[in-house]
Formats: C-alpha cells, sequence, structure tokens
C-alpha cells in the first residue's frame, strides 16, 4: 500500500464511518487529513466535497475517500472539479476498475447502503490497486472540457 496522506469528507450521514475510517487508516499506519464534518448533525455535503476537492488541488492530499448518504450528491461535487475523478463505489470490483481504468483520485463510499466491513475492503482495493495507463490513459485524458 502506499504511504500518501489522504483527505477524507463526509456529510452528517457519512460521519460515523468515516470515524470507522480514520481508525482503520490509523491502524494501517496512514496518515489523514480530515476536511469535515465533526458531528453528525445535518449539515450540506458539497461545503465538505469542496473542501476535500480543494486539499487536492492544492496538493494538501493526493487521494481522498468522501461519504454522504447515497454517495451521489458527494460524487457530484467532487467531479465539478477539473482535477478530481471521484467514483462512487458500491462493491470491490467498482474499486478496482475505478483506479485501473479512470485513475481515480476520489473513492466515494455510500455510507447508507454498505458496512463498515465492505467500507474497509473497497477502500483496501481502491488503495492497492495501480493505474493501467496504455488505451486508459488516453481516455482518461478526454475527460476534462478544455
Amino acid at each position: 500500500m502506499k504511504k500518501t496522506i489522504i483527505g477524507l469528507a463526509s456529510d452528517h450521514a457519512g460521519f460515523a464511518m468515516k470515524q470507522y475510517i480514520k481508525t482503520l487508516l490509523t491502524d494501517k499506519g496512514l496518515k489523514y487529513i480530515d476536511y469535515g464534518t465533526d458531528s453528525e448533525e445535518s449539515c450540506d455535503y458539497p461545503d465538505y466535497a469542496h473542501a476535500l476537492a480543494r486539499g487536492i488541488e492544492k496538493g494538501e492530499v493526493e487521494i481522498g475517500i468522501g461519504l454522504c448518504g447515497s454517495g451521489e450528491g458527494m460524487a457530484i461535487t467532487l467531479n465539478k472539479h477539473p482535477q478530481i475523478r471521484a467514483g462512487l463505489v458500491w462493491n470491490n470490483d467498482v474499486a478496482r476498475l475505478i483506479r485501473q481504468h479512470n485513475n481515480a483520485n476520489v473513492l466515494v463510499l455510500p455510507a447508507r447502503f454498505i458496512n463498515d466491513e465492505q467500507a474497509s475492503q473497497f477502500i483496501d482495493t481502491f488503495l492497492e490497486t495501480p493505474f493501467e495507463g496504455g488505451r486508459h490513459e488516453r481516455r482518461v485524458n478526454k475527460i476534462q472540457i478544455h
């Protein structure tokens, strides 16, 4: 597993799972920056998605993990940033493919639809899977609008 600082962001629906992920990352010897939220009090996911994206854009972190109830709002917001390639993951194959084929730099988890064990599995797969490059690099280079 590559040693890098990982950015974390969630809304209230993803807060409890994010706390679990922080422990998981610490146990693996990985460092993180938590871009919020700091409680289960109702909040707006775009605030924290934008903070995570800005952290990647500024070089504070290289990759991130975002969480919200469905994962969709977090993914949509993150992907508004040109340097972000966020992928919503609900199974291990998708976690692998967003890295191999899309060079995703943010893993997005639907906290209301997966459990901690699944989140752990998806995170391991995401962190351990390299980008394949080749024909996929050509495609990734076409994502950003110029």
